[in-house]
């Protein structure tokens, strides 16, 4: 008689094998560690200034360079190997400083109700109703944005607030549960009970936030460039696509590859992450894993 072995159950199984048993999200995984090594290993080997040579303008592919070059004569692929950095930091550093306002006034509001969630709440309206696009132009004009820090910084404080929302509507949930209620007889003290106990069973849906935060930030970046709002100053892909813009690379056969290779190493780094999420989602949602 042949005994059929019970399935394992999803606690039984390992973290590295719920992380693999989704091939989009192994292969988005996949697709994001390649391009942030790429990011980290490159400027070891290359230089940050990428030398023009005049006499090699709007140049196709050949052997000395296999992407072609631009209108100053400088290489498009040592200009796509070093150009991810910026672009990398500051989606990872605005998506971190949006996650944390999020989560920080979100759990605040809802834990606590009354007078700071109304105030909170009327915060996040006004914040949602600043027009971005014009206050990066007038942050644009008062301020020098070729900092990463800076940019990071301006962009993830103008991103929370719909995460925000969503962050009080999952505290407001889980703060009728039995264990909320047992620190609270514990009096653990606010802090305790919101940043301890309530946030830390949100871990899932904060993870997968950030990442889709991470896209918006890069999205957010390459359109401050492309809409002329940050200078045209140092490397990084979307400094080459407001160069491509603006040099109309689009009108050249030559330009082609300055101009779309900026925007495929976009595309798929955006593409990684978004596939990444399915993975996190069958680790991290139970449900999902059961499947």
């Amino acid at each position: 008689m042949t005994v059929i072995a019970p399935k394992p159950t999803v606690q039984g199984q390992g973290l590295l094998y719920r992380l693999t048993r989704n091939k989009v999200g192994v292969a988005g995984f996949v697709i994001v560690a390649l391009i942030i090594l790429m990011t980290i290993i490159a400027p070891l080997f290359l230089s940050s200034t990428v030398p023009s040579d005049a006499y090699n303008t709007w140049q196709g592919p050949s052997a000395e360079h296999p992407l072609g070059t631009d209108n100053a004569g400088k290489d498009v692929l040592h200009q796509i190997l070093i150009g991810g950095g910026t672009v990398i930091f500051v989606g990872l550093g605005a998506a971190a400083l949006t996650t944390v306002i999020a989560v920080v006034l979100g759990a605040l509001a809802a834990y606590l109700r009354g007078p700071v969630d109304t105030v909170l709440l009327q915060l996040t309206d006004i914040v949602m109703t600043v027009p971005q696009i014009v206050l990066l132009a007038v942050m644009g004009a008062f301020f020098q944005l070729t900092n990463p820090v800076l940019l990071a910084i301006l962009i993830g404080s103008l991103s929370w607030p719909i995460l925000m929302r969503s962050i009080r509507a999952q505290v407001l949930s889980l703060k009728e549960r039995e264990f909320v209620e047992a620190a609270r007889l514990l009096d653990l003290g606010t802090s305790r009970v919101v940043f301890g106990e309530i946030v830390p069973n949100m871990a899932g849906f904060i993870l997968i936030n950030f990442i889709i935060a991470v896209t918006n930030a890069i999205y957010a970046l390459v359109g401050l460039y492309v809409l002329g709002l940050a200078p045209i100053s140092g490397s990084n892909w979307g400094i080459m696509i407001r160069k491509a813009w603006v040099f109309d690379a689009f009108a050249l056969p030559e330009g082609t590859m300055f101009m779309m290779a900026p925007i495929i190493m976009i595309a798929l780094l955006q593409l990684g992450l978004i596939m990444l999420t399915r993975s996190l989602e069958e680790v991290l949602n139970p449900r999902l894993s059961d499947g």
